[in-house]
């Protein structure tokens, strides 16, 4: 279970302090599914990565099973089995796909076809990937799904993504939302997604929806996914006609 305990996030400006986030408190309980979606520079990426420990929090207490982790780094978070996907992944020239996965499964090698499975779950091809180097001869999307696909290989308790969408094509976004529909289905892992996809949202137990640093609702999929639709909760931007669509 992970618990958010009053966290607030403050950076000094030109124009001085400015609050990030602002006293926000959360229970996400193991083996959901939760969405965070809201406007643009509400806070949803910077909570996500205060969970990580990629940003240190001003103030607050983060619990992870019970443990106080807000003064553990990312390696140490990575070893209680967290872990994130950027929205713009990092490139690592001389390093094949095959390494990554590899590195991210914790073992000594892995057979061509335990690739070919977490691969295939984010739409690429073993044979015309595990040799590539993780660098600018690939494409945005490409990388995104690489990184998602070294995810899966970690089978961490909980994961956490980062409009994992952005860049991928339809058909492998397709792909994509079956996995974390089938992870979530064989209550594999706790996932958080940062989306603002009708899909993923729709996939959610829960939706959380950070506007201005704070979590201005939450609730069900039921109640919070029709309020989003019909542009009710003011600054949550409405799911354009294309995203219906897809």
């Amino acid at each position: 279970m992970l618990e958010l305990k009053n966290i607030c996030y403050r950076v000094s400006t030109a124009d001085g302090e400015q609050d990030i986030l602002k006293n926000v408190s959360a229970v996400i309980d193991d083996h959901k599914l939760v969405v965070f979606t809201g406007p643009n520079g509400g806070g949803k990426t910077t909570l996500a990565k205060v969970i990580m420990g990629l940003v240190h929090p001003t103030s607050g207490q983060i619990l992870w099973n019970g443990q106080d982790i807000t003064g553990l780094g990312i390696t140490e978070r990575a070893k209680l089995g967290i872990s994130y996907g950027f929205q713009q992944p990092p490139r690592f020239k001389g390093i094949t796909v095959h390494d990554l996965l590899v590195l991210a499964a914790g073992q000594d090698k892995l057979s061509k076809d335990q690739c070919c499975q977490y691969l295939t779950k984010v739409g690429l091809c073993a044979n015309d990937y595990l040799d590539r180097e993780v660098d600018v001869s690939l494409s945005g999307g490409e990388v995104k799904r690489i990184e998602i696909a070294t995810i899966l290989a970690r089978h961490s308790d909980l994961m956490i993504f980062d409009e994992p969408e952005a860049g991928i094509d339809l058909w492998s976004f397709a792909r994509l939302t079956e996995t974390f529909e089938q992870i979530h289905r064989q209550h594999q892992s706790t996932m958080i997604i940062i989306s603002h996809q009708e899909r993923i949202i729709q996939l959610a137990d829960e939706i959380i929806v950070v506007a201005g640093g704070e979590i201005r609702h939450r609730g069900s999929t039921e109640e919070i996914f029709p309020l989003i639709l019909a542009d009710t909760l003011g600054s949550c931007p409405v799911l354009t006609k294309e995203e219906h669509n897809r």
